[in-house]
């Protein structure tokens, strides 16, 4: 995937991890266990060879997409003291838009889910926050213009 680096947390790599060697087992199981069907039925390609194949193809392109995560990963850490002043990947930023308080942890984007107040540090909003410290406004130039302060920056890892 390019080089792309991916920030993750601990628990997402161990869970990257295990879904990676669960589908390698699987895609051992497959090729060794079973017999593949035959390429030909008659004259005709076999349908169900078609969708051997498209089953090994499927989930090798999985184990290779999660080995380029595993491979290419950057543990989200807290930052040195000298840097908790900033907002990094990891941080959960308290933020004042209008009056309304808003809490965000800004994380890679493998485990971005804006519902639970987790933003991607790729995101508008999140790569908006990146380096900004507490009493900075950051506009986002999105469909609707929005500006937010940042009211603290905290770190609590797991």
């Amino acid at each position: 995937m390019d080089g792309k680096i991916f920030h993750i947390t601990k628990a997402k790599l161990k869970e990257l991890q295990k879904e990676h060697d669960a589908l390698v087992a699987s895609e051992h199981a497959k090729i060794v266990g079973e017999e593949a069907p035959k390429v030909l039925q008659s004259e005709d390609l076999n349908p169900e060879f078609v969708s051997f194949q498209e089953d090994i193809s499927s989930l090798r392109g999985r184990i290779d997409e999660l080995k380029d995560i595993i491979d290419n990963h950057q543990l989200i850490k807290i930052p040195p003291k000298d840097r908790r002043s900033l907002v990094n990947v990891g941080a959960t930023v308290k933020l004042d838009a209008n009056g309304k308080s808003n809490e965000f942890i800004v994380v890679g984007t493998l485990e971005a889910n804006p519902d639970a107040g987790m933003i991607s540090n790729e995101s508008p909003v999140g790569a908006a926050l990146l380096g900004k410290k507490i009493g900075d406004e950051v506009v986002i130039p999105a469909p609707v213009k929005k500006k937010y302060k940042i009211k603290s920056i905290k770190y609590e890892i797991s």
